[in-house]
């Protein structure tokens, strides 16, 4: 939990309660104040319902009370649904009862301006001082269908009560939340808990989602937001969920262009906010979808709870030309498409002279006429194939509840024989006949392209849940210097960093043309001359840079840069000149910090040199992490495979390019309080067993 955060198990009351008090409550059950009233009286909520309402004797039948200090009991959660001038002294009175959660449907705060955000912060801090755990205020409400608990206004409910289910929801807007809602239950996923945060005066969507992965019977998350006030939170919340081995299904809004704009930084430049939450996902295995229909997709097939722990799909079509459509498919979703042994190809085409056998495998429709060759086919597949999941393609010819009683019958001994497999259908078929194929354990697509993706969402999370345990990140270093609060040189910024670990080529600051030569000759009679000034943070844009200096010619060099650098940038301060060795030929990459303002520093690794800015093909992460996670970054890279060695190249060294990133990380936690940007560019990433070493560094101080 982090700090200042009530402990997740303060939100039981609020969402799980057995008593409740509805403030404001209607006798007509199509307003605000009634309808959730109404929902709990038909629903039949577990425990004593009061309203409260000092005009009234009763309520929809039940006794009403004139406020809240009358109520007969303690309410575990209140619904308050009051002018928003009078919701603050409606959770003082519930404090003062003992109440310790408040759904508050009011709206009037924070979205209307400065007048009501002070209104929400009085709200805040009455939260605080009573111990009272408060959703919203401006929010649809909440529900628990497990108890009946039925604290909202929507009208998804209106017709049909919802029943418990695997999938839970958490979700900052109210009337996405119970779109999503609707749409799942039309798909068959019923929802067990559905929260919407609103103007998150205290309860936010970190919260529900870290109550969420505590919670037993929830065993997927549905989550909505269009910002995050808390990362840290956000950050726990989502570690919780991975650790449980749930998957959450994160639909961000909000994508924006690139975030700073190029001050002293290239990561500066690279790393957008919603890149940010990019790195926070791929962190924690969450997946991020753009679309109503991906989230209902991977909601569906999640609400299953099979999460293979490989990539593999066998693809089985009664159509070759749909087969290649769902091998294109699989290879888009990073599917391993492998081809069936050649044994194994063997016997099915003894089995099935028509067919075509290697992955995809074409059955053609002819094998409907004799079921147990699907199921041979199917096994076959699973135990010799390797399959970790298989995707069929039946369309309309196993639409018939003959033929799907059959198939069913015929294939539950394959299931259980695997059940650590998953069988994906893709037909068409009337609602029941549906809903049998998934009663039998199949989850039906009518798109065969969308069972293809539905195979790499659980793939995705089986994968991610089956990691090893991830490794520390490594420990500070004993004479790791930290960030004064001023620019520095780049001869500064290296010293530093390399304090903390990073590997940087020999150097030495000169201040004089004999000085530099003389540093030319102990670095090995060649080297690069660089101005040394905290002033100058670009120094190619000054001409501030010499390559290939010698010993003969390094005071002429020294004297030439300097004037130069004089000249194009007068009012900069010249400490001298940075003599460096030059550097072995290697993988140039670069490595950068950025301090985001929700998630704070943040690392990232990219190809490129001076071309960064151009390819942006870049990859981030959180800090801190360890070894395990910066190895991954880097093979999220496009050009990851230039690391394996192109054109005669030998491979390079990305175990030290990982452990580099691993500290720099550490840094990056440890001084991002001091830190607006790091950049170690260019980083060369030498040939594999020996090393890597970074040529450039600035530190850009908060």
């Amino acid at each position: 939990m982090t700090k200042d955060r009530p402990d997740v198990s303060t939100l039981t009351p609020l969402i799980a309660p057995r008593s409740i008090a509805v403030i404001g409550a209607s006798d007509d059950p199509k307003r605000i104040g009634g309808r959730p009233l109404g929902y709990m009286i038909r629903g039949g909520f577990s425990g004593p319902i009061w309203p409260v309402n000092p005009k009234r004797d009763t309520v929809q039948g039940l006794q009403a009370y004139t406020d809240v200090a009358a109520l007969p009991g303690t309410p575990d959660a209140a619904i308050v649904a009051v002018p928003a001038p009078m919701v603050a002294d409606t959770l003082e009175a519930l404090a003062d009862k003992g109440c310790k959660g408040a759904v508050v449907f009011s709206s009037g705060f924070a979205e209307m301006g400065e007048e009501g955000a002070k209104l929400q912060d009085r709200v805040r801090s009455v939260a605080r001082a009573g111990g009272i755990r408060v959703l919203g205020p401006n929010c649809l409400g909440i529900f628990n269908a497990r108890c009946n608990w039925l604290a909202t206004f929507s009208s998804s409910v209106d017709h049909l009560l919802p029943k418990p289910g695997p999938v839970s929801i958490a979700s900052q807007s109210g009337a996405y939340g119970s779109h999503v809602f609707h749409l799942m239950r039309q798909k068959g996923v019923e929802t067990g808990i559905w929260i919407t945060t609103g103007n998150e005066a205290d309860v936010d969507v970190a919260d529900a989602i870290a109550y969420l992965a505590a919670d037993e019977e929830t065993k997927a998350i549905v989550a909505y937001a269009e910002g995050i006030r808390d990362g840290d939170a956000t950050r726990a919340a989502l570690e919780s969920a991975a650790k449980a081995g749930k998957p959450v299904i994160f639909q961000k809004v909000g994508r924006s262009e690139i975030g700073a704009a190029a001050a002293a930084s290239h990561t500066a430049a690279l790393a957008g906010s919603d890149r940010v939450y990019d790195a926070l996902f791929a962190q924690y295995g969450v997946m991020r979808v753009d679309t109503t229909d991906q989230m209902l997709d991977a909601a569906y097939i999640c609400s299953r709870g099979a999460y293979p722990n490989g990539n593999a799909v066998g693809l089985m079509t009664i159509s070759g030309g749909v087969g290649v459509q769902m091998a294109d498919a699989a290879i888009d979703y990073g599917l391993d498409v492998k081809e069936m042994p050649a044994d194994t190809q063997k016997a099915l085409k003894e089995l099935l002279p028509f067919a075509a056998v290697r992955n995809p495998v074409d059955i053609t429709a002819q094998a409907f006429n004799d079921l147990s060759l699907i199921t041979t086919n199917m096994r076959m597949m699973l135990d010799e194939g390797g399959y970790d999941v298989v995707v069929a393609f039946f369309t309309m010819i196993a639409a018939s509840r003959y033929i799907a009683d059959d198939l069913i019958k015929t294939l539950q001994e394959t299931r259980e024989r695997f059940p650590d497999k998953s069988i994906i259908l893709s037909l068409i078929a009337p609602p029941e006949i549906v809903r049998h194929y998934e009663e039998g354990g199949y989850p039906v697509f009518e798109d065969p392209t969308r069972a293809v993706a539905a195979a790499a969402v659980i793939s995705r999370f089986g994968r991610f849940f089956a990691r090893p345990q991830e490794a520390a990140p490594p420990a500070a270093p004993s004479g790791a210097q930290a960030v004064p609060a001023r620019q520095l040189g780049e001869h500064e910024a290296s010293d530093l960093l390399e304090s903390w670990g990073v590997p940087f080529v020999p150097r030495r600051l000169a201040t004089s043309a004999h000085e530099a030569e003389e540093a030319v000759k102990a670095l090995g009679g060649k080297a690069v001359l660089k101005i040394a000034s905290a002033d100058i943070l670009h120094k190619t844009e000054v001409g501030g840079v010499i390559v290939g200096v010698t010993q003969s010619n390094a005071a002429a060099a020294y004297d030439g840069l300097v004037t130069r650098v004089a000249q194009a940038a007068p009012k900069a301060k010249i400490d001298g000149v940075l003599v460096a060795a030059m550097a072995p030929e290697g993988v140039e990459t670069v490595i950068g910090v950025q301090n985001d303002p929700t998630f704070g520093p943040v690392v990232m690794v990219g190809l490129g040199g001076i071309l960064v800015e151009v390819l942006e093909d870049v990859s981030f992460r959180l800090a801190p992490f360890g070894v395990e996670e910066a190895k991954r970054m880097i093979a999220e890279l496009k050009g990851a495979k230039i690391y394996g060695g192109v054109r005669g190249a030998p491979p390079a060294d990305v175990d030290a390019l990982a452990e580099l990133l691993a500290k720099v990380s550490v840094f990056a936690a440890s001084e991002g309080a001091r830190i607006e940007s790091v950049d170690l560019n260019p980083v060369r990433v030498l040939p594999k067993g020996e090393g890597c070493v970074a040529l450039d560094a600035l530190i850009v101080p908060r």
